[in-house]
């Protein structure tokens, strides 16, 4: 059993597996950088301990420093969450080496599964489809661009050892080739210190779908259905939902699909929960193997919402040595074990009107949604810090109900509850998303958002509203009588942020 658990991350992943350790009878341990310092996920934890300064470099992603906090603690179990070190297979082994359980997969299906190249390579040898490409490790430039030739363009320009859209490019010229590939070369090196590259013919107009494994030491796999990711800004996701419009009315690819994750998982020697990412081409009713994900999704909740399950409690579980213990259709992947409809949103914190650049600060006020079907999934509230040195994801909205219909129609009104002041988000934005009438109808796919919403603006100020504020000026004795939020000069200015962000929009 895992009786105090290190929680290697920080913000609203952070508070959700304290939240499940908590309710299992786990004690806690927090790292927190600089920056953290006051973060609530250091707050709610039964210990905190200081890791260092604000980068990355120096908190989250000192694997050492980690370790050497968890023995000092007495923890005899890291959860990394995801991002972070949550991926890195050098950290699950340096876990084991330390008899500290990594509550992951191990270092060997991580290190396989982790790099795009090796783990096509073993699709291959699975028989699982994946898109034509040339996928070898260290792949010179000119072997990239002759593949790029003899595979024909369109291509897609992918880092080897990438994720989060990151090092990807597509080409569908050949003379921008070079350009694109070094592009792609330079943001791979930054992100993740390798820059080897990998070229595949670039499928138009495709969905995202991704299945969701829960994998014991015992050998027993269950693909808990799929997640339809297909809404992305720049490849990255935004909106998540399950199960798919697409697959619900598709049962037969259901089958095949579910079967490919299920033998990719047993010949990586794949334990823990882990997703197993496809690509689908609708027109041709095909689906190809993508990518697997070696850690628990920021999208999770919404398999856990259509399943019942608790996939960070089974993750603990599974850590410990248990044997996957569920029913008979949740492990056979039968779609009549399907509750109801999932969606969820990122809220991050960007401004939309000055084309989605980061928003910091403080959070000088916060009002989240409650209502039956809502949950939201947070490390943030009043007076916390946005800072410049990590993710702007501070919050995810997820609705439950028992149509998409009826789901979207739930999350619309609690994205409309949400209140956050002294930072820009991207509600209006996601409110529009909703509303689209292609999205209703399930009619997505990854390339939508950016022909759909390519010159979105924020909702404009409603006329009598603007008028008000345009005839309206603070006193210079209320302005200065108080430093508070509420003072004369501070409310007009949260009225005029909410109205740019669509709150008051008619």
């Amino acid at each position: 059993m895992i009786r105090k658990l290190l929680i290697a991350n920080r913000g609203e992943i952070a508070i959700r597996v304290m939240r499940a350790a908590r309710e299992t009878g786990i004690r806690t341990v927090a790292v927190y950088s600089d920056a953290d310092e006051h973060a609530l996920h250091a707050a709610m934890a039964d210990e905190a301990i200081h890791l260092g300064g604000s980068a990355p470099s120096e908190s989250y992603l000192d694997g050492a420093k980690i370790i050497e906090v968890a023995k000092q603690t007495g923890a005899d179990a890291i959860h990394p969450g995801y991002g972070f070190l949550s991926e890195r297979a050098e950290f699950s082994d340096a876990c084991a080496q330390a008899g500290i359980i990594f509550v992951g997969p191990p270092a060997s299906a991580m290190g396989l599964l982790g790099s795009k190249s090796a783990a096509k390579a073993l699709a291959v040898q699975e028989s699982v489809p994946i898109v034509p490409g040339h996928f070898e490790p260290g792949a010179t430039p000119s072997a990239l661009k002759n593949a790029a030739e003899a595979i024909g363009y369109p291509i897609m320009l992918k880092a080897s050892a990438g994720g989060g859209g990151r090092g990807m490019r597509a080409v569908r010229d050949p003379g921008q080739f070079d350009d694109e590939l070094a592009t792609a070369t330079d943001e791979a090196l930054k992100a993740f210190g390798d820059g080897s590259m990998m070229v595949e013919k670039l499928v138009d107009r495709p969905r995202h779908v991704e299945v969701q494994l829960l994998a014991d030491s015992h050998g027993n796999v269950a693909c808990l259905f799929e997640r339809e990711c297909s809404l992305q800004r720049r490849h990255q996701k935004l909106l998540e939902e399950s199960p798919s419009p697409y697959l619900a009315k598709n049962e037969p690819m259901w089958a095949d699909m579910q079967a490919a994750a299920r033998r990719l998982a047993l010949a990586s020697g794949y334990v823990g929960a882990g997703t197993v990412e496809f690509m689908v081409d609708e027109p041709a009713g095909k689906f190809y193997f993508l990518e697997v994900n070696t850690r628990l999704q920021v999208e999770h909740p919404v398999t856990e919402l259509v399943t019942g399950l608790d996939l960070v409690k089974w993750q603990f579980r599974i850590a410990a040595g248990e044997k996957l213990g569920i029913s008979n259709d949740l492990m056979t992947g039968n779609r009549r074990a399907i509750v109801g409809h999932s969606i969820e949103v990122r809220i991050v914190a960007e401004d939309p009107a000055a084309g989605f650049l980061p928003s910091t600060g403080k959070i000088l006020a916060w009002a989240e949604p409650k209502a039956p079907g809502i949950r939201v999934d947070t490390g943030f509230g009043p007076d916390a810090e946005i800072s410049r040195y990590y993710d702007s994801l501070i919050a995810k909205v997820i609705a439950h109900a028992e149509t998409r219909s009826e789901a979207i129609q739930k999350l619309r009104s609690a994205l409309l509850d949400f209140h956050i002041l002294g930072v820009k988000t991207n509600i209006a934005y996601l409110l529009d998303v909703l509303d689209h009438p292609d999205f209703q109808s399930g009619e997505i796919d990854t390339g939508f958002l950016g022909r759909e919403f390519a010159h979105w603006s924020p909702p404009g100020i409603p006329s009598e509203l603007a008028e008000i504020l345009a005839h309206s000026k603070p006193s210079a004795k209320s302005a200065t009588a108080t430093s508070s939020v509420w003072a004369a000069s501070d409310t007009f200015r949260i009225i005029k942020e909410q109205m740019e962000r669509g709150i008051y929009s008619a």
